[in-house]
């Protein structure tokens, strides 16, 4: 286990979390699966937050405290899913909750495991690794049934004799936990669609303040992280949000609400194209002359023109 200068303790190894945990060492050195419930009694936590060099999912019961993740606390009333990337900052101040007691299950898995099989890309591509804690997926009772039904799989497999078919075994388990992640994440987007669609308003409202107060003039363009600061969401989520709404990405989105913008000050005002860039947030007028035409398939002149 290594301390970073920020302060961040950095688990390189399963090995690593296993001996701070107070754990024996896993039994196969790049995939483990910690019960909880079975180790509670011996399980140390590390103080502070730490970042891990492997993947992490753990299944969270009903529990009542709430659990620091980076610069904010999560309500693990309701219990769930998190999901942890390589290189992602996790955990930090837990003198509010006895943490041994939070996880029922937690899958870690090293991205060597994943070489050669497609697993190792198509991995990356599933957003909720890039998630933060009050963003979890929320189970109902079949759900949850379904998710503890792969960890026990995954388990049992671990803890039985290891031959040349455990590693694909494994890997199968570990891709149906991560399509049924995929699919319950889709189904907590319909069923928080009230309070999506407030976000969605909201995030309307902040692109409109930032043209009309002319941020983006003194900032720049508009970027989904400084939106999904605001809105105290992970960009992923906002842009996972977004697509189940309105079928566009975060960056989509914004695009989209920029050339309104442009439209709006190229045909109701007579300011140059350069100063029209520049009030947007364009460095360069010429940038915003080709990502205009892009969009709108004319120059800004020919845009204006088509006015008089």
């Amino acid at each position: 286990m290594k301390k970073e200068g920020n302060s961040h303790h950095k688990f390189n190894s399963l090995s690593d979390a296993h001996r701070a945990l107070g754990l024996p060492q896993p039994r196969h050195p790049l995939i483990s699966l910690i019960n909880g419930e079975n180790n509670a009694a011996s399980m140390n936590m590390p103080s502070g937050s730490h970042v891990l060099n492997f993947y992490k999912i753990s299944y969270r019961p009903k529990y009542s405290g709430k659990v620091r993740y980076g610069q904010r606390y999560y309500d693990f009333a309701e219990g769930g899913l998190l999901f942890a990337c390589p290189g992602q900052v996790i955990g930090g101040n837990h003198n509010d909750v006895d943490v041994r007691s939070c996880f029922d299950y937690t899958l870690l898995i090293h991205p060597d495991f994943l070489w050669n099989y497609p697993l190792a890309k198509k991995i990356k591509q599933y957003g909720f690794f890039s998630y933060s804690a009050n963003e979890a997926l929320h189970l109902s009772e079949d759900e949850k049934a379904t998710i503890i039904s792969i960890f026990k799989m995954v388990e049992a497999e671990l803890n039985g004799r290891i031959d040349d078919f455990s590693q694909d075994i494994m890997i199968s388990h570990i891709e149906l936990l991560l399509n049924y992640a995929n699919r319950f994440y889709k189904r907590q987007f319909i069923t928080r669609k009230v309070i999506n669609n407030d976000l969605l308003l909201r995030l309307g409202d902040l692109l409109n303040d930032y043209f009309n107060n002319e941020t983006s003039a003194n900032q720049g363009l508009p970027t989904v992280q400084y939106l999904a600061g605001q809105l105290n969401l992970s960009p992923g989520y906002l842009s996972d949000m977004l697509r189940s709404l309105i079928g566009q990405s975060a960056q989509q989105y914004i695009h989209e609400k920029l050339i309104e913008k442009s439209k709006e000050l190229l045909s109701t005002t007579s300011l140059p194209v350069s100063q029209v860039a520049f009030q947007l947030g364009f460095e360069h007028s010429q940038s915003f002359s080709k990502f205009f035409k892009t969009k709108a398939r004319l120059s800004p002149l020919q845009f204006r023109q088509s006015f008089n």
